[in-house]
C-alpha cells in the first residue's frame, strides 16, 4: 500500500478576488500531473479567504473595553483582539498571547482562526465564510473539467489541548465524509470494534500540511492520491459539521 502527496506549483499569489478553481485547474494543467479518480485536493483556508475578499482590516477596528481588557491579559493587539471577538461567539480560555474562542462557525481554536501571516501589512484573514461551500463548489467544477470524482478539503493550522504544536486541520469538505466510522468491523484478533471513529479529514490536512509548511514554501495546495478509503468514504452532500462535538459532551467546558 502506498499513498502519493505532492504541491501545485505555480499558484500565484491571491490578494482580491480570484477563481480558485480556474487557478487550480491551470496549476494542474501545468504541471501535467492531471486529477485522477479519488484525487484529493487540499487547500490553505488562507488561499480561500483571499480569493473571497475576506479580509479584516485591522486599522479599522475600534476596539472595545472589553477588548482592551482582553489585550491586556493576552498581551495581544487590541484591534486584532475587536477582530477576535467579532468572529466569536464565546471566549473560552485566555493566556498569554492566544485567546481560545468558539468561532461562529462552531470551531474552538486559537484567536478564533484568524491569521496574520501570508497576507499584506495591516490585513489579517479570518477563516472563510463558508468553507463547506466553498470545497463543494471547487469540487463540482473540476469534476466536470477533469471527468472523475474527487474530494476537496479545506485546511487550517491549529493548535491541540494538552499537547505543544499545531498540525494541519479540516475545517471544510466536499466529496468526502469527514468521518470513518470503522464500528462493526474486525481487529487482527477478530474482536468487534466497537467505538473505533477515525477523523480522516484531519488526518489528510495534517499529511497535506507537511508539503504546505507554515512559512514561504508558496504550496497551499496539495493533491493526495491513492488514498484506499476513498470509496468508502465518497459523500457529496458532506459537511465538516459532524467533527464538531456539541458542547453539552465538551467535558472540558464544563
Amino acid at each position: 500500500m502506498s499513498i502519493e502527496l505532492f504541491g501545485l506549483e505555480n499558484i500565484p499569489i491571491v490578494d482580491g478576488d480570484s477563481d480558485i478553481s480556474q487557478i487550480i485547474k491551470q496549476a494542474i494543467e501545468k504541471q501535467g500531473c492531471d486529477l485522477k479518480q479519488g484525487d484529493i485536493v487540499l487547500i490553505a483556508e488562507t488561499l480561500i479567504s483571499k480569493a473571497e475578499e475576506n479580509f479584516i482590516k485591522l486599522n479599522d477596528m475600534v476596539p472595545s473595553e472589553f477588548a482592551i481588557r482582553l489585550a491586556n491579559d493576552s498581551g495581544k493587539d487590541p484591534r486584532l483582539v475587536e477582530a477576535i471577538l467579532e468572529e466569536s461567539s464565546e471566549v473560552v480560555r485566555v493566556g498569554p498571547n492566544f485567546i481560545i474562542t468558539e468561532t461562529n462557525h462552531g470551531f474552538v481554536c486559537a484567536n478564533a482562526g484568524i491569521d496574520e501571516s501570508n497576507v499584506g501589512e495591516g490585513l489579517a484573514t479570518p477563516m472563510p465564510k463558508d468553507a463547506d461551500k466553498s470545497a463543494n463548489d471547487i469540487r463540482e467544477f473540476l469534476e466536470d473539467e477533469f471527468g472523475v470524482e474527487i474530494a476537496v478539503i479545506v485546511t487550517d493550522t491549529q493548535g491541540r489541548a494538552f499537547r505543544f504544536g499545531a498540525i494541519g486541520t479540516a475545517i471544510g469538505c466536499s466529496g468526502i465524509s469527514p468521518i470513518w466510522k470503522r464500528v462493526g468491523e474486525k481487529d487482527l484478533y477478530g474482536r468487534e470494534l466497537e467505538t473505533t471513529e477515525i477523523a480522516t479529514c484531519d488526518e489528510l490536512a495534517s499529511a497535506a500540511s507537511l508539503i504546505m509548511g507554515q512559512a514561504d514554501e508558496g504550496l497551499p495546495i496539495v493533491i493526495i492520491r491513492g488514498f484506499n478509503g476513498f470509496d468508502n468514504l465518497r459523500n457529496t452532500s458532506s459537511n465538516i459539521k459532524s467533527v464538531l462535538m456539541p458542547k453539552h459532551m465538551d467535558v472540558f467546558r464544563k
